[in-house]
Parts: C-alpha cells; structure tokens; sequence
C-alpha cells in the first residue's frame, strides 16, 4: 500500500487537499495562531530529541546523519510512529514543520522513514 504523505511548511496556507494536517514540531512555530493552523494533531513526541535537534541545526552536511539518528529516535518511538500510521489508514497526512530548508529537516525525514517502512 502506497503511503499518501505530503510535507508543507506550517507558514504555508491550509488547503483542502492536504488531509489530515500534523505538526511534528516539538516547539511551537513563531508567528503562527493556533486556530490559524487548523492542525488535526500536534504530535511533539515524533520530533527528534532536543539534543538531536540541537546538533543538526539544519546543517546540510550533517543530513545522512542526521537521517540515520533520527530513524533510530523513531525505531524506539513506536507510539508516536503508530499515531501517524493509524491516521495514513484513513487517507492523507500532511506532515508540518516550521524550519525554513525545505530539503534538509524532520518532516521530510520522517515522511521517508514512514514510507520506507511501509
């Protein structure tokens, strides 16, 4: 079964085609209202570790890296992994993050990790 994941930007407006609208940020976005987001779920706990986070700091050489702790964060996180996999049951997610490199951070990791394991 083919994953229907999308990642967006949190600053980007919400459309009807994004599904199930997930912020996987463990901070809340600056700037953003809450009510704004119309966000289906913030789940923090499928964020990387505060010291993950810190260390990458969205260097993009640190990125294979970072990938790869990063999944080993999630191997361990099987609730939060399991909340995501129980909503793309029922159709799309939109996973949301507030970083400004749209290449290099959590939300397209997480999406490649999720669709990897199927």
């Amino acid at each position: 079964m083919k994953l229907d994941i999308k990642v967006k930007r949190i600053y980007e407006p919400p459309s009807p085609g994004d599904g199930r609208r997930v912020l996987i940020d463990r901070v809340w976005p600056r700037g953003v209202r809450k009510e704004d987001a119309a966000l289906t779920l913030w789940l923090k706990t499928v964020a990387p570790s505060d010291e993950l986070r810190k260390w990458f700091g969205h260097e993009p050489t640190r990125w294979m890296e970072f990938q790869q702790r990063y999944r080993g964060e999630l191997d361990r996180n099987s609730d939060a992994v399991g909340q995501l996999r129980a909503l793309l049951d029922n159709g799309r997610v939109t996973l949301l993050y507030g970083a400004q490199d749209d290449m290099h951070n959590n939300a397209v990791a997480l999406a490649d990790y999720l669709r990897l394991k199927g």
